[in-house]
C-alpha cells in the first residue's frame, strides 16, 4: 500500500515537473516572440523615416512637399511588394502618424493589402506615402480596417517639379492623396481597393502594452524613444 502511494506521488511530481517545464518553455518562447516583434516594429519605423526623407529630397515629389503641410495625418509604407502576371497581389507594413497641433503622434502600425488587375509583368517594390487630408481620413484609419476607394476616397498625387514655383496648390477633394516611388516593371501602384488594417501585435510589442490605434494617436500613454528620428523627419517635412 505504501509502495503504491509512493508511485502515485512520484507520478504526480513528474507530471508537475513536465507542466512547469512546459510553462517555462512556452513563456520563454512568448518573450522571444515579443522581442522579435519589437525589433521588427523598430525596423519599420526606421525604414519609414528613410522613405519620407527619400521622397522629400526628390524634386519629382515637390507636390507632396506642398500637400503635406495641409495633411492631418500621414501613412508611410517603406516597402509595398507586388508581383504576378495579369493578377497581382500587393502588401506591406507601415505606420500611421497624426498631427496634433504643432506635434506629431507616436506611430500606430498597419498593413496594406490589395489585389489588382491589368497588364502586370515582373515584380516591384514601392515606397508609398499616403497623406490623410481631412479628419474623415484619419478617423477611417483609426477603425479596425478601411477600404481605400470605398470607405474613404483616394487620389494619386501629381508628380514633377511643377509645384516649386507655385504659391498655391489645387484643393484636394479626396480623403487621401498617395505618392509612390517604385522600381521595377510596373508603371505604377494602384491603391484603389486596397485595405488598411491594424497590426495589433506590432503595436503591443513596440509599446509593451495593448493599445488601440486611437489611444496611441491621441492618448499620449504609448511612448517609445525609437520614434524620435521619424517624428523629427516629419517636422522637417512640414517646415520645408
Amino acid at each position: 500500500m505504501i509502495t503504491k502511494a509512493k508511485n502515485v506521488l512520484n507520478i504526480g511530481i513528474a507530471m508537475l515537473t513536465v507542466i512547469f517545464a512546459f510553462g517555462l518553455v512556452t513563456g520563454s518562447y512568448s518573450t522571444a516572440r515579443a522581442a522579435d516583434k519589437a525589433v521588427e516594429a523598430q525596423s519599420i519605423v526606421d525604414k519609414a523615416k528613410g522613405t519620407l526623407a527619400d521622397l522629400m529630397s526628390d524634386s519629382n515629389f515637390s507636390w507632396m512637399w506642398k500637400y503635406i503641410k495641409q495633411a492631418r495625418g500621414v501613412v508611410i509604407f517603406p516597402s509595398v511588394i507586388k508581383g504576378g502576371f495579369f493578377i497581382g497581389g500587393s502588401g506591406g507594413t507601415g505606420v500611421l502618424m497624426v498631427r496634433n497641433g504643432t506635434t506629431w503622434s507616436e506611430p500606430a502600425f498597419y498593413t496594406l493589402g490589395s489585389v489588382t488587375f491589368g497588364l502586370q509583368i515582373g515584380g516591384e517594390a514601392a515606397e508609398v506615402v499616403m497623406l490623410a487630408m481631412n479628419q474623415k481620413a484619419v478617423d477611417s484609419v483609426l477603425s479596425s480596417s478601411v477600404k481605400l476607394g470605398g470607405d474613404a476616397s483616394i487620389a494619386v498625387g501629381p508628380l514633377g517639379g511643377g509645384a516649386k514655383g507655385s504659391a498655391t496648390i489645387p484643393e484636394v477633394t479626396a480623403d487621401f492623396v498617395s505618392f509612390t516611388k517604385a522600381k521595377g516593371l510596373y508603371a505604377g501602384l494602384n491603391l484603389e481597393g486596397a485595405v488598411l488594417a491594424v497590426r495589433d501585435s506590432l503595436d503591443e510589442a513596440y509599446y509593451g502594452k495593448a493599445f488601440a490605434p486611437r489611444d496611441i494617436i491621441y492618448g499620449k500613454k504609448a511612448v517609445n524613444p525609437g520614434t524620435r528620428g521619424l517624428r523629427s523627419e516629419l517636422h522637417k517635412a512640414i517646415a520645408k
